[in-house]
């Protein structure tokens, strides 16, 4: 062994986290992500292995992960085409578009019943004229999966007006009802496709407590019908807004809350709660700082306050194994840290940027299950 080649490899041993556990196993899941490139990137957590999944309909936009984590929905960057990729043998399944070249139909939210036999859209459609573009209202759009053909379309009839930044939709566990996030929850029967109840979630949940108004969620650790994330809420009696941790049951339209203090002044936020939901973080993303709210589920506190070092935008996700946070959005960086963003464990460099709204992490027992 010559000189120089005994250096490097003293040099890598340096480099290598001990035995004793210096760096913590980030799971045995696999991290799926969209990339600007045209496909989904998918990342081994235990081994780091990179492969990538080609799709037919280009960059992705937004991938939904099926409640039976089965398939991914994605759609395309320009809102118009829709693929189907199976979670286990990484193949694209389907493909399909609702539009042609004088007819745009641009999807500003979507959602797969947990059956996988329909898709509903909130969309607008541009047609081409002969001197102009038509843009029509906003509408629902039932979508049958299998027979590739338009079930029924609804307008949409709702006082506030859907974009692509305001509207969220979400099934019943049984698919027979359609709850439409915006500035209040409307309930659609999928049968008829006729309202069946409304929510408003603004509305104080208690006697003496102000408006709660949602912000981040993170459904991946939530029982089907619930969703959890985290909301401001105005304190009628000192005057003050409240940042709290909460839980949503659609089913029976109630939401159970716990404080975490004040609420930040301006900025974003993220959120992301372990998988044994012991643990969740609170990302404040501001110009020039980013800070980690550790909270503490089980005592329902903020355990912890870290500043991470910025870049333009960030968002937060827990691995597989809830030992390790990761950093992303922004580039085609992703940053991994300690579950309490004490140190920064090492970075995982894509080919090209990333997607927003792509990144999944699916556990090895779901992809198994398949």
């Amino acid at each position: 062994m010559s000189a120089r080649l005994a250096l490097v490899l003293a040099i890598l041993q340096l480099m290598t986290p001990s035995a004793h556990g210096q760096s913590p196993p980030a799971g045995t899941g696999t991290i799926f992500v969209g990339s600007y490139s045209g496909h989904i990137t998918a990342i081994e957590e235990a081994t780091g292995r990179v492969s990538k999944i080609p799709l037919r309909t280009g960059a992705p936009s937004v991938v939904r992960l099926s409640p039976d984590r089965s398939r991914f929905y994605v759609q395309s960057a320009n809102q118009e085409h829709f693929e189907m990729v199976d979670v286990r043998s990484r193949q694209s399944l389907d493909s399909f578009t609702l539009g042609d070249a004088r007819r745009h139909v641009r999807a500003m939210a979507y959602e797969v019943d947990p059956q996988h036999r329909t898709m509903v859209l909130v969309a607008r459609t541009a047609t081409k004229l002969i001197d102009r573009w038509e843009i029509g209202a906003p509408e629902f759009i039932q979508y049958d999966l299998t027979e590739h053909r338009v079930v029924r379309t609804v307008p949409w009839s709702a006082e506030w007006e859907p974009s692509y930044y305001n509207i969220a939709l979400r099934f019943s566990p049984d698919g027979g009802l359609l709850y439409v996030f915006g500035h209040q929850v409307l309930v659609y029967d999928t049968a008829t496709f006729q309202q069946a109840d409304s929510w408003d979630l603004s509305v104080p949940i208690e006697s003496g407590m102000g408006r709660l108004d949602p912000g981040a969620f993170d459904e991946s650790t939530d029982a089907p019908g619930f969703m959890t994330g985290v909301f401001t809420m105005r304190d009628a009696l000192q005057h003050r807004t409240l940042l709290v941790v909460g839980q949503v049951d659609l089913g029976a339209k109630t939401v159970e809350t716990f404080p975490l203090g004040p609420a930040p002044a301006g900025g974003d936020l993220s959120f992301t709660i372990a998988p044994d939901r012991s643990r969740a973080h609170v990302l404040h993303e501001q110009v020039g700082r980013h800070e980690l709210w550790t909270v503490d589920m089980t005592a329902r506190r903020v355990a912890s306050r870290v500043a991470i070092p910025t870049r333009p935008r960030m968002q937060v996700r827990t691995s597989s194994s809830g030992q390790v946070l990761y950093f992303y959005e922004a580039g085609p960086l992703i940053e991994l840290y300690t579950s309490d963003a004490s140190t920064r464990l090492r970075a995982i460099t894509l080919d090209s940027d990333m997607m927003y709204g792509t990144f999944v992490i699916v556990p090895e027992s779901a992809a198994r299950a398949r």
